[in-house]
């Protein structure tokens, strides 16, 4: 399996999703992180995705803090960045705006600016690598708040999260990673789930976070 880190490469066969419509079974095509309007060249990869949904990694808490004219920022058409997890069978426009939660078995890949972060449920890196760069560390690495919902989400240095859910410590533990203003996280119960920063504020399952 090769990886995708910045190659031109096309997503075949998926029923690609569209908030706040649905789109059409049609190719996706990838070229410098973005989706493009053509095919890539000769070289480029193939990801055959027959009998998957092509999702887009949308909070609604996160699109509503956006600017308006960057609200569609989101959505798989040409010129938005190739962002977007293949999950098996149908989705809902609900799961995917407000709490997407895939199972390992269900999930094809996840793509986050062209670069594949997951791959037939597994994640492709280890977790932690992503914090070796003190920046990023800087960003990410602390205890993230959502008072009105009474959660603390812990990101530690090793790539390791928990959760404290209503005063209950280690509510949810696992693995997460980073990438630009994008995380993705394996939790040891068995899901992937996925969330956004926008500006200060980590947007994850409807829960708005700052840390």
């Amino acid at each position: 399996m090769a990886e995708h880190t910045g190659t031109p490469f096309t997503v075949t066969g998926a029923h690609v999703m569209r908030t706040p419509e649905h789109g059409d079974v049609r190719d996706l095509h990838v070229r410098d992180g973005v989706l493009a309007r053509e095919a890539p060249g000769p070289g480029a990869g193939t990801v055959d995705a027959h009998g998957f949904h092509a999702v887009p990694l949308t909070v609604d808490s996160a699109v509503a803090q956006r600017p308006e004219h960057e609200r569609g920022v989101h959505d798989l058409v040409p010129g938005n960045p190739a962002t977007f997890a293949l999950v098996r069978g149908p989705v809902a426009e609900s799961r995917i705006r407000r709490m997407l939660v895939v199972s390992p078995a269900d999930l094809r890949a996840v793509y986050v600016d062209g670069h594949r972060e997951a791959w037939r449920g597994e994640p492709v890196r280890p977790a932690g690598r992503d914090l070796a760069d003190a920046g990023t560390r800087a960003r990410w690495v602390g205890t993230w708040e959502d008072p009105a919902r009474d959660l603390l989400q812990h990101l530690a240095a090793d790539g390791r999260y928990s959760e404290t859910r209503g005063g209950r410590a280690d509510a949810y533990t696992g693995r997460y990673w980073v990438r630009a203003d994008r995380i993705t996280y394996l939790d040891d119960s068995g899901f992937w789930a996925f969330g956004e920063l926008v500006g200060t504020t980590l947007h994850h399952a409807g829960f708005v976070m700052h840390r």
